[in-house]
């Protein structure tokens, strides 16, 4: 019914007949499901919660790419939320309001803050802000973008009802989450507890 990004993990809906194929793809193409994401990007996000309202098209010059500076873009928003800091890093809860290709790699790209990992619109660099040899070991070896789609929410076409299904963080993903906590200087938990800056300023 739907797709996620090569090399993103998580949540998709597989119809089993015809008639829950044209019901639920009804519900994609009206914005009735709602997708929820965890994303670790670089840097230190700004704020605590926001949106980001830009519009998404084919590259004007890579046509394998996606910008937001294409002349043909289609409106698009994404939400985010801090769920924790990490000084270098910041792993954040996404929610898109709609589906264009690779909108939330774009999107986060374009604001400063580029998924780890992203080899299309991420920054290499990044990884020389990295000073504990165990977490540059493990971002190097990472062979995706830490993008998952954690949550998906639709109503069931033969019910009628509201289903909810999640997805908790993989392996890999959960793996380099642990290495960002323990290199970052006085991390004391999620995202709404005390965090290493607020340590430092202490």
């Amino acid at each position: 019914v739907h797709r996620l990004d090569k090399e993103t993990s998580g949540l998709i809906v597989v119809a089993k007949s015809d008639e829950a194929h044209r019901k639920l793809s009804s519900q994609f193409e009206k914005h009735d499901v709602h997708k929820k994401y965890i994303a670790l990007v670089w840097g230190d996000v700004k704020g605590q919660s926001g949106e980001i309202v830009l519009p998404v098209g084919r590259h004007p010059v890579d046509r394998k790419k996606m910008s937001t500076k294409s002349r043909h873009g289609k409106d698009a928003l994404t939400l985010w939320k801090v769920r924790e800091r990490y000084g270098t890093a910041t792993l954040l809860d996404i929610e898109i309001k709609t589906g264009r290709t690779h909108q939330i790699r774009v999107h986060l790209s374009e604001r400063g803050y580029p998924v780890i990992g992203d080899t299309v619109y991420g920054n290499a660099s990044k990884l020389q802000t990295i000073k504990d040899p165990a977490l540059k070991a493990e971002i190097k070896s990472l062979q995706r973008q830490a993008l998952h789609a954690a949550q998906l929410s639709f109503i069931h076409p033969q019910s009628g009802e509201r289903v909810v299904f999640s997805a908790p963080l993989p392996e890999d993903l959960e793996n380099l989450r642990a290495l960002f906590r323990a290199a970052a200087p006085g991390y004391a938990g999620e995202s709404g507890l005390q965090t290493w800056q607020d340590k430092l300023k202490g």
